[in-house]
C-alpha cells in the first residue's frame, strides 16, 4: 500500500472528519485513504496525483436529500412560473403573459399559487377572464391541489355530473358545477388530460436538476415519486438513459408509486430491477396516505380542523381524507417488507402518520425485524404517543425543513389547524429526544429551491434564512449538529449506506464537498449563505463553482 500514491489530495483547509479537524485528506480508488496534517497527506503525492489547494475552505461529507422531485423541478422551469406568495393580480398577470406567447388552443401549465396569498377562493372564471381559449392548469404550492379554467375542464370532460374520484374532490359552486379547484386524485385526473412532456424534455429537465443538486453539495438523493410529472415509464427511461451515458453522478434511490387504485403499478414494481445500475437503486415504494393540512383539508387529522370547508361532507371537512383503508395498507406494506422493498409514505396529518406506523407494525409482526427502514414522510403533525412508537418498530420520520419556514404554505396551515396545533408542528426535537431515526427531504420543487443550507439553518432557528421576527414551531428547534446529522449520517443509515458514506474517515467513499465557510464557525443565521466550491463523488470532481457547471 505504501508504494501506491494518492489519486487526489485536498490540503490547506479545514476538514471536519469524524475524528476531529484536520488539514487535508487523500483519496485513492474513490476511497478516503488518509485524513491528517498537511505534511502527512502531501507525503502521499505522486507524479500523477491531483492536488487541490483548499486555501482555508472547509471539507464536509456530501449531503443527502431523501425526498425530491428533480424531473418535476426541471420541467417546471419551462412552464408558467408563479412565485410563491403571489397575489391574485400578479398570478393572473403572469398567466396572461404566458397565454400571449402560447399557440392558440395550446395548454398553459404551471404553478404555484397559495390560497392565503391570493386572498380569495380561486375559481375557473378568474382564469377564464385572461385565458378564454387556452386550457389553463396551475398547481398550488403543495402540489396536491390544482386550479383550472373552463377550457381545461371541458378538455378533460369534467362537468356537473362528474363524480369525485376515490381519494379526491372536485370543489363545486353553489349550482353544483366544478369550480375549477381540484384536490388530490381529482387534480391527478385533470392533469392526465394535459399534454405530457416528450422524452427529450424529460431527460433535459432531469439533467439540469441533477446539476442543480450537485451545486448545493447533494451527493445522494431519493426520487420521491417516479412518474409525478411525465408518467413512470417516461421518467424511468430518463434515469436509465442518463445513467448509461454517465450523466447520473449522485447515488439515487427511486421510489415507485403504489396505489390500490392503479392496477398497473404492481407490474412496474415487479420489474424494478430492469432500471437498476451502479448509481440507481429502484428499491423503494411510495404510498400516498393523505393530502395537506391547508385550505384543502385533505391531510388526515385526528383532531378536527379549526375551520370548515363549505360544501364538504362533515367528516372530510373536519378531519380530512385517509386515502387507503387500513387493512389494505397493512397487507401492502407487509408484502413489500417481505420483498425487501422500503416503503416511503406521504403522511402529513397525524391520523395518516398513525396509519403508516400501524402498517409498519403489522409488517414487523408478520415478518419479524428486517433491514427495511420504512419512512413516514412529511410528518407535519404527529401525536406524542406515536412519536414513541417509531423506534420500537424500526420506523423513520422524514421531515421537511424547507417547508416550515414562515412562508405562504405555513400561513395556510396555521389558518386551517389553529394556533394550538402549530406549537407542535413538525416536532423534530421530540422525535430525536424519543430516539426515533429522523432524516430530511426538501420536496423540491414544492419548495422553490433545493438549497439544503437554508434547511439546516431553519431546523435550528425555525425562522426565515437570515433570521426573522416570525417563526414556525420554535419549541421544536434542534441543535446545528443534530440538523447536520439529518443530512449526513442519519440519511446514510436510512439509505443502507452508513458503511460507505455520511462521514469523513479513512476507508469511507470520498463523497465530500468543499464549502466557503465552516457552518459550525459562523452565526447560525449565516449558515444558509454557505456556498459549495466543489462536489466530489468517489473522489471525482462532479461540480466546480469556478466552472459554474457540473464537471464532466
Amino acid at each position: 500500500m505504501t508504494d501506491q500514491y494518492a489519486d487526489t489530495i485536498l490540503v490547506g483547509g479545514n476538514v471536519r472528519a469524524a475524528s476531529g479537524r484536520a488539514e487535508g485528506l487523500t483519496v485513492r480508488a474513490g476511497v478516503i485513504e488518509t485524513v491528517g496534517g498537511g505534511a502527512e497527506v502531501l507525503a502521499r503525492r505522486g507524479p500523477d496525483t491531483r492536488v487541490i489547494e483548499l486555501a482555508g475552505d472547509t471539507v464536509l461529507p456530501g449531503l443527502h436529500d431523501l425526498h425530491v422531485h428533480p424531473i418535476y423541478a426541471g420541467v417546471r422551469e419551462r412552464r408558467c412560473k408563479v412565485p410563491q406568495g403571489s397575489t391574485l393580480a400578479k398570478t393572473l398577470g403572469l398567466v396572461a403573459e404566458h397565454v400571449a406567447r402560447t399557440a392558440p388552443g395550446a395548454w398553459v401549465l404551471g404553478g404555484q399559487w397559495d390560497a392565503s396569498a391570493l386572498g380569495v377562493s380561486p375559481d375557473r372564471t378568474m382564469l377564464d377572464a385572461v385565458a378564454p381559449d387556452h386550457p389553463v392548469l396551475l398547481e398550488d404550492t403543495s402540489g396536491h391541489s390544482s386550479w383550472a379554467n373552463s377550457a381545461a375542464l371541458r378538455a378533460a370532460g369534467i362537468g356537473p355530473g362528474t363524480p369525485d374520484p376515490p381519494g379526491g374532490i372536485f370543489e363545486r359552486d353553489t349550482a353544483g358545477r366544478p369550480s375549477g379547484i381540484q384536490r388530490e386524485t381529482a387534480a391527478d385526473l385533470l392533469a392526465a388530460s394535459a399534454p405530457k412532456p416528450a422524452d427529450e424534455e424529460v431527460e433535459a429537465a432531469l439533467e439540469w436538476a441533477l446539476g442543480e443538486m450537485l451545486s448545493y453539495g447533494i451527493t445522494s438523493f431519493t426520487e420521491a415519486a417516479v412518474g409525478f410529472t411525465a408518467g413512470p415509464r417516461s421518467e424511468l427511461r430518463a434515469y436509465t438513459r442518463l445513467a448509461a451515458r454517465g450523466a447520473v453522478r449522485q447515488r439515487v434511490r427511486l421510489s415507485l408509486v403504489w396505489s390500490p387504485y392503479d392496477p398497473g403499478c404492481d407490474d412496474l414494481i415487479a420489474m424494478r430491477n430492469l432500471y437498476a445500475s451502479a448509481r440507481i437503486t429502484p428499491d423503494c415504494v411510495k404510498i400516498f396516505l393523505d393530502g395537506v393540512p391547508t385550505d384543502s383539508h385533505t391531510a388526515a387529522m385526528i383532531e378536527p380542523y379549526a375551520d370548515t370547508v363549505e360544501g364538504r361532507g362533515a367528516e372530510a371537512g373536519r378531519h380530512g381524507m385517509l386515502a387507503i383503508a387500513q387493512a389494505v395498507l397493512d397487507r401492502a406494506v407487509t408484502r413489500f417488507d417481505r420483498m425487501g422493498i422500503t416503503v416511503k409514505f406521504h403522511a402529513a396529518g397525524d391520523a395518516a402518520v398513525r396509519a403508516a406506523l400501524d402498517a409498519i407494525g403489522a409488517a414487523r409482526a408478520a415478518n419479524g425485524p428486517g433491514p427495511c427502514m420504512h419512512n413516514v414522510g412529511h410528518c407535519t403533525f404527529v401525536t406524542e404517543s406515536d412519536i414513541g412508537r417509531a423506534p420500537r418498530i424500526g420506523a423513520t420520520f422524514e421531515v421537511s425543513p424547507y417547508l416550515w419556514r414562515p412562508s405562504p404554505i405555513c400561513a395556510d396551515i396555521a389558518a386551517a389547524v389553529g394556533p394550538a396545533a402549530i406549537r407542535r408542528v413538525w416536532p423534530v426535537r421530540e422525535m430525536l429526544e424519543g430516539g426515533a431515526p429522523v432524516v430530511a427531504g426538501s420536496d423540491w420543487c414544492v419548495v422553490p429551491s433545493v438549497n439544503p443550507w437554508s434547511a439546516i439553518e431553519s431546523l435550528v432557528t425555525r425562522q426565515e434564512p437570515g433570521g426573522s421576527a416570525d417563526s414556525f414551531g420554535p419549541d421544536q428547534a434542534i441543535t446545528l449538529e443534530q440538523a447536520f446529522n439529518l443530512f449526513t449520517v442519519n440519511s446514510a443509515r436510512q439509505e443502507g449506506m452508513a458503511h460507505r458514506v455520511g462521514r469523513i474517515e479513512p476507508g469511507m467513499l470520498a463523497d465530500v464537498i468543499v464549502v466557503d465557510q465552516d457552518p459550525f464557525d459562523v452565526p447560525i443565521t449565516r449558515v444558509h449563505a454557505t456556498e459549495v466550491r466543489m462536489t466530489f463523488v468517489e473522489g471525482e470532481p462532479v461540480f466546480d463553482a469556478d466552472e459554474r457547471r457540473p464537471s464532466k
